[in-house]
């Protein structure tokens, strides 16, 4: 073999196998300094003094010669090992009978000798070891007893000899499940890290802003969609609520399968932020998990979509409107001819409802025109809020007393007049149309949050709206009402957005409970 292709196989050996060379040839090298410095002191060589102090030279000598690295690679590992553990029973077994025999404690050595080689040696080879030992330490004491007519120890000696190949298996056996243990956890290992790496990428790379938060409150890591979103260069290591006041109490605003829908970070974009808690039930107690979805992206796909649903829209108009424009066409030939007062009357209502059917079908489309049309102004609550009331009791006062206010007079909404007015005329016809229809069965109130913007609250006393429907309640063209187009909370949504605000659902009951949250101030 050359000498490149030495160097070679030195390296392809097992880095677990050369350290526990290095760790065989350190025990070694004690064992033969003892030997050569205290040996006398502990009793060895008496019978052979000078045969024992050579033995114990060459011992050392051999150790030091082939335990430096470049023995490994002129010899090859195999060989070397080998090539050691041959010298270690030949000059063991000598010192043995300079020493009085097998009493003389060298096949304890010899043990450990064969345990260190079942670590480091490969394949049978360890088998000829113990079967070397075996032979020199038979050899030894048959000889003892021949020439010098010692009693022979030959059932002590078998029961270490049988020891010699038990230790050497065991060994070798032990080094092949640490070196199957290592290859797999090696594989694992380099199966976690190509998980990682694919999990980072996929964080990195999400449209979702990501951001981990501890128990404390304190942002531990985040994603740079999550910075992105937010307009900030770096979030960990600050307070939720300091990067934006809005994030505040969004652990228990949303914690939902929807979250909810805020306006977060320096940028200001409105985001959805949905919060799942880290370690499933226990709430609060531990790290949890915010996702951001850019809403804006969100809206803007939702615009080409209504481009979409324009065509449906025109089809659906105009089978809407057909229908209440027949009756009308067909009242107004009956009231020319009809001389009857109560008919003509009767008729005259028929086109004026149909009419008005209509006027608010043609209202409800036009307003999807004016949604960037917003001109937020800080309105009077209280005051407002009390003119929409009484516009909805125009009827008397047993219509007016459906509806509760709770206002405070010093709250102001940052929104649109034409807007909210739509918005809640839309809320309170509903309310009033699903609640009991009993005094207060209406309850309207707003509250100031800890962020400085305004929730206003119209809840009805009615049986709810149920699960299946809340799913699809502000999706366009979708109504259970008879009469209905499927456009009023679809169109109270976007007019809400268009001023900053959020139109919400709450899951709590009784009835209805619909909010509308938006800035006190333009």
């Amino acid at each position: 073999m050359s000498a490149s292709a030495s160097a070679s196989a030195a390296l392809a050996v097992d880095p677990a196998r050369r350290q526990s060379l290095r760790y065989f040839n350190l025990f070694r090298l004690v064992v033969a300094g003892l030997f050569v410095v205290t040996g006398r002191e502990l009793n060895l060589g008496n019978e052979h003094p000078g045969l024992f102090f050579g033995a114990s030279i060459a011992y050392l000598a051999a150790v030091l010669a082939l335990g430096f690295p470049d023995a490994v690679r002129r010899l090859g590992f195999d060989r070397l090992v080998t090539l050691q553990v041959l010298i270690d029973v030949v000059l063991l077994t000598a010192i043995m009978w300079t020493s009085g025999g097998f009493r003389s404690g060298m096949p304890v050595l010899m043990m450990i000798v064969l345990a260190g080689a079942g670590l480091v040696a490969e394949g049978r080879m360890v088998l000829f070891l113990a079967a070397a030992a075996t032979v020199a330490v038979l050899g030894e004491n048959g000889w003892r007893y021949v020439v010098d007519g010692t009693p022979g120890d030959f059932l002590q000696v078998g029961i270490t000899c049988i020891a010699f190949f038990g230790i050497a298996l065991v060994a070798r056996l032990l080094a092949l499940r640490a070196k199957a243990n290592a290859s797999l956890a090696e594989e694992r290992g380099e199966a976690l890290l190509k998980q990682q790496a694919v999990n980072e990428r996929i964080i990195r790379d999400m449209r979702d802003g990501v951001i981990v938060l501890g128990p404390d409150g304190v942002v531990r890591q985040a994603n740079p969609q999550a910075r992105a979103l937010l307009g900030l260069q770096g979030v960990e290591g600050q307070a939720l609520d300091g990067i934006d006041a809005a994030f505040a109490d969004c652990r228990e605003q949303c914690c939902g399968p929807d979250g909810r829908l805020m306006r977060l970070g320096p940028a200001r974009r409105l985001l959805r932020c949905r919060v799942v808690e880290a370690d499933g039930d226990h709430a609060g107690s531990g790290d949890a998990l915010i996702y951001l979805t850019d809403f804006e992206d969100i809206q803007r796909q939702m615009q080409q979509l209504k481009l979409a649903a324009l065509g449906r829209l025109t089809a659906s108009m105009a089978h809407e409107i057909r229908n209440p424009l027949s009756a009308v066409t067909q009242a107004a030939e009956l009231l020319r001819d009809e001389k009857r007062a109560d008919m003509q009357a009767r008729l005259a209502r028929i086109i004026n409802d149909n009419a008005h059917r209509i006027e608010r079908m043609i209202r409800d489309v036009l307003a999807l025109g004016r949604r960037e049309q917003a001109v937020p102004e800080a309105l009077p609550l209280a005051a407002f809020l009390q003119e929409v009331v009484d516009a909805q009791g125009l009827r008397g006062d047993a219509e007016r007393a459906i509806y509760v206010l709770d206002v405070e007079p010093a709250l102001t909404l940052a929104i649109d007049r034409a807007h909210v007015h739509q918005i809640l005329d839309n809320l309170l016809a509903n309310a009033r149309r699903h609640g009991s229809g009993r005094p207060g069965s209406v309850h309207i109130w707003a509250e100031r949050r800890a962020d400085d913007r305004v929730r206003v609250h119209v809840q009805d006393d009615g049986p709810g709206i149920d699960e299946k429907v809340r799913a699809h309640l502000f999706e366009p063209f979708f109504t259970t009402h008879a009469k209905g187009t499927g456009l009023g909370l679809y169109i109270a949504r976007e007019l809400a957005e268009a001023n900053d605000a959020t139109l919400e659902l709450l899951p709590d009951g009784p009835g209805a409970h619909f909010v509308l949250t938006g800035r006190s101030r333009p």
